[in-house]
């Protein structure tokens, strides 16, 4: 017999996991502001920033997504001192002429833990250099950037590897997520593995970022892929003599997609890439980005950007050339994705459901509720994770949920289960 308040029991099928649609798209670093051995040297000389005709470029091959390199030492010269203000206007001139392309950015500090002192570097935790400064600069870069609407993500910082035994990749970026979360509760935070961000090895290094709090739960959990023998992206040796075969990044990525499945979490590759002097490379790209693909994770290829010269892996067009791994990169951009299913039945009530007008936009039309109604979603385990006001009979702002079964209720209605 049903309670004097009828209920709603709605199943459907709801992917808050990555795809290559216009919301998790897939894309390229830019890279540029983070070269230069000398720190923090001189723009136009040492290092540069991507262009307006260089986003148009990858804008019009489909890759909406800009991971943005740039360096700790000139966004804060001194520890703990102010941003600087012309480093911080340029990495602004991107972020605006992104946005007036509908292109999102990536801020992605390339500093691998790590901070240059009077042209010595010194790692996070020695007596120079404290976990506090790192978390320092995050929190002054989120009241200076969290306006901007095109960030994809925070990446808090690239590549972590051998640190100090004070000093643990978990405590540093749980102090970064902290500083973040005190002025900016909205935009993602992306955290890379430790160990080079190494998708092979993320299960050694890197399984303990599970436990990371974020009370926006706007997590992303980055690892890195390359199919060379050492996996550093350097490929030194022939396809062969790299002992590369077509699955090998595949191989290489499942630690990581097995571990985001298993933990119910949200993951991208931040960077992967191959050369293009052999066509088997390319075979083994294509593979793994169509797994990818299935596995509802989108990613940057390593890399674009205007000085890189004939460097091995760089698909910055040569002229009005395209390179060879664009061929790749562009496919996988046109074809379906196996992420958007949806579907709906046993509705049961006066309060529909409307799926419009596919998963990734992240609202959900219901009918019968008026505007300015709560709608409460738990988690299984009794947890209230997001309160949501009804406006126009739609509910959004539900990309901070990862993959999963959550109960939607109104007052002491059930409103719908959504199941992973």
């Amino acid at each position: 017999m049903k309670p004097l308040n009828a209920y709603l029991l709605t199943v459907f099928t709801l992917l808050f996991g990555f795809s290559i649609t216009a919301q998790n798209p897939f894309g390229v670093n830019l890279a540029g502001a983070d070269f230069g051995s000398n720190m923090p040297g001189t723009f136009g000389v040492d290092y540069t920033y991507p262009t307006e005709n260089e986003l148009d470029y990858y804008k019009s091959k489909g890759l909406t997504l800009v991971r943005l390199p740039f360096k700790w030492e000139r966004i804060q010269p001194s520890l703990n001192g102010s941003l600087n203000l012309n480093e911080l206007r340029r990495i602004k001139d991107v972020l605006n002429a992104a946005e007036n392309r509908n292109m999102q950015v990536i801020l992605d500090l390339h500093n691998y833990c790590r901070y240059k002192l009077n042209g010595q570097e010194v790692i996070i935790g020695s007596s120079q250099l404290s976990i506090a400064h790192i978390k320092d600069l995050w929190t002054k870069l989120a009241i200076e950037l969290k306006d901007h609407s095109n960030i994809w993500g925070y990446g808090i910082m690239n590549e972590p590897h051998d640190l100090l035994a004070n000093a643990p990749w978990f405590d540093t970026a749980q102090n970064i997520i902290d500083g973040i979360r005190t002025n900016d509760t909205q935009t993602n935070i992306i955290v890379g593995g430790d160990s080079w961000s190494s998708a092979e090895r993320w299960m050694q290094y890197s399984d303990n970022l599970k436990n990371l709090n974020d009370p926006a739960n706007k997590l992303i959990f980055e690892a890195h892929v390359y199919f060379d023998n050492d996996a550093s992206g350097t490929y030194k040796g022939s396809y062969d003599a790299e002992g590369a075969y077509p699955n090998i990044g595949i191989d290489r990525v499942a630690p990581f997609v097995n571990w985001l499945q298993a933990n119910d979490l949200n993951g991208f590759v931040g960077e992967y890439g191959v050369p293009a002097n052999d066509n088997r490379w390319l075979t083994a790209l294509d593979n793994f980005l169509n797994h990818l693909k299935q596995n509802c994770i989108n990613g940057t290829y390593w890399a674009g950007g205007p000085w890189w010269g004939n460097y091995i892996l760089s698909v910055e067009p040569d002229g009005s050339t395209d390179k060879p791994q664009m061929a790749i990169l562009e496919k996988h951009l046109s074809t379906a994705s196996s992420c958007s299913t949806l579907s709906s039945n046993n509705i049961e009530s006066d309060i529909k459901f409307q799926l419009f007008p596919n998963p990734f936009n992240d609202h959900i039309m219901i009918k019968g509720l008026k505007t300015g109604a709560e709608i409460n979603i738990w988690d299984l385990q009794g947890r209230l994770v997001a309160s949501q006001v009804v406006e126009n009979s739609k509910i959004s702002n539900l990309d901070g949920l990862h993959s999963g079964v959550y109960i939607l209720k109104h007052e002491h209605k059930f409103i719908g289960r959504v199941v992973k």
